[in-house]
C-alpha cells in the first residue's frame, strides 16, 4: 500500500477531538469512531477549575466568559494525560467545524491544540489551522 494511502487509511480510524465551546465553558471529547463512545473527556467544569469560575462569575462587571486560553491549555494537558492513560497516541479533528468557530473562540482554543501535540500526540487537521495572537 503507498504510503499516501496508509495514512489515509490511519486518520480515518484515528479517535476525533471534538470541543464544545461556549462563553461560560469548553468540553475536549475524544470519541472512537467505529462505536461512537466518548474515550476520554476533559472540561471546565471538573473541580480543579470551580474556584476560577466562581471568581469570574462574582466579579464585577461581569465577565462574558469564564474561561481564557490558559485554561485551555490545562484542559489540552488533562486530555492528554487521560489519552497517554489508554495508550492514545493520534487524534483527528473537523477543520471545517474548527475554522468555523468565530475567530475570538478559535484564538483561546489554539493552546489546547498546542499541549496535547506537546504532550505527544499527534492531531491530524491541526496543521490546516493557523491560530492568531
Amino acid at each position: 500500500m503507498p504510503p499516501q494511502m496508509a495514512t489515509l487509511a490511519a486518520t480515518q480510524n484515528a479517535n476525533i477531538l471534538r470541543l464544545v465551546v461556549s462563553c461560560r465553558k469548553i468540553t475536549a471529547q475524544v470519541t472512537n469512531p467505529n462505536t461512537h463512545s466518548i474515550v476520554a473527556m476533559a472540561s471546565s467544569t471538573e473541580q480543579e477549575f470551580a474556584a476560577q469560575y466562581r471568581a469570574k462569575l462574582n466579579r464585577f462587571p461581569r465577565s462574558h466568559n469564564f474561561w481564557d486560553s490558559k485554561m485551555a491549555s490545562r484542559i489540552g494537558e488533562k486530555i492528554a494525560f487521560r489519552l497517554r492513560e489508554i495508550g492514545v497516541s493520534s487524534l483527528q479533528i473537523d477543520v471545517q467545524e474548527e475554522l468555523s468557530r468565530p475567530i475570538h473562540h478559535r484564538k483561546m482554543v489554539g493552546p489546547l491544540f498546542e499541549s496535547i501535540k506537546r504532550s505527544g500526540i499527534t492531531i491530524a487537521g491541526a496543521e490546516d489551522l493557523i491560530f492568531l495572537g
